[in-house]
């Protein structure tokens, strides 16, 4: 792996190298009896946010006008694992990741679920080692032209999954509550939505609304990944 290469790309030279290498760790590689490696599996948790945080941020000073009900939609389109991989293409992120060998023969390093997870990771260790502006220079370099590929937002998950079904000739998707937590002034909802010929996707969220639009979103996600049931 060739840090001081992939520290160029990012913008960044660590003072902390081992975060750097923990972000590009993945967890097929080999582990020694009864001691852990530090993979990229916690950093990816708060990379997630991180990214969150700068591009909710960067639509918000970028479009003014428009109300919540288009931001959101964009948002969501933003932080897709297609466009983390995209990104992580564009800076050769797939030859510094670490596999192991028969992750790697089996295209591990091309694979886009790992190369979004990955930069996630990365986002983590830019926050952790040179603080949210660090991280914030990189995410608004690489997503300001995603950002900007769309005049026009794009459709939510809801949206999208109903014109689906429609277009087929299906029954509108089913969303039905499984479970309510939390307290009162703060609940979290699951919601589950079921197409017919499709594996039905739960998601929460603090309202059914927004359980509803993840619940749809990963339906959807699900679908470009398995062919429906009954189909090879």
């Amino acid at each position: 792996m060739d840090g001081i290469g992939l520290e160029q790309d990012l913008g960044h030279r660590f003072r902390r190298p081992e975060l750097l290498t923990q972000a590009l760790t993945h967890p097929s590689v080999a582990q020694t009896p009864g001691e852990r490696a530090a993979t990229y599996e916690r950093l990816e948790f708060l990379g997630d946010r991180v990214l969150g945080l700068v591009i909710a941020r960067l639509l918000f000073e970028t479009f003014p006008d428009e109300p919540e009900g288009d931001l959101a939609p964009r948002f969501t389109n933003l932080v897709r694992r297609e466009g983390l991989a995209r990104v992580a293409a564009d800076i050769g992120l797939g030859e510094h990741v670490i596999l192991s060998r028969g992750e790697e023969e089996t295209g591990g390093k091309q694979n886009p679920g790992i190369l979004a997870d990955v930069l996630e990771a990365v986002l983590a260790a830019l926050y952790l080692d040179g603080g949210l502006e660090t991280a914030d220079r990189f995410i608004r370099r690489h997503w300001n032209e995603l950002m900007t590929e769309d005049a026009v937002p794009p459709k939510d998950s809801k949206t999208r999954l109903q014109e689906w079904a429609q277009g087929r000739g299906l029954p509108l998707p089913e969303y039905r509550e499984t479970g309510r937590q939390g307290p009162p002034h703060a609940p979290l909802f699951t919601v589950q939505v079921s197409l017919p010929g499709q594996h039905p996707a739960s998601a929460t969220g603090p309202s059914k609304r927004a359980a509803e639009q993840k619940a749809a979103a990963a339906l959807l996600e699900d679908m470009d990944e398995t062919p429906p049931r009954g189909e090879p």
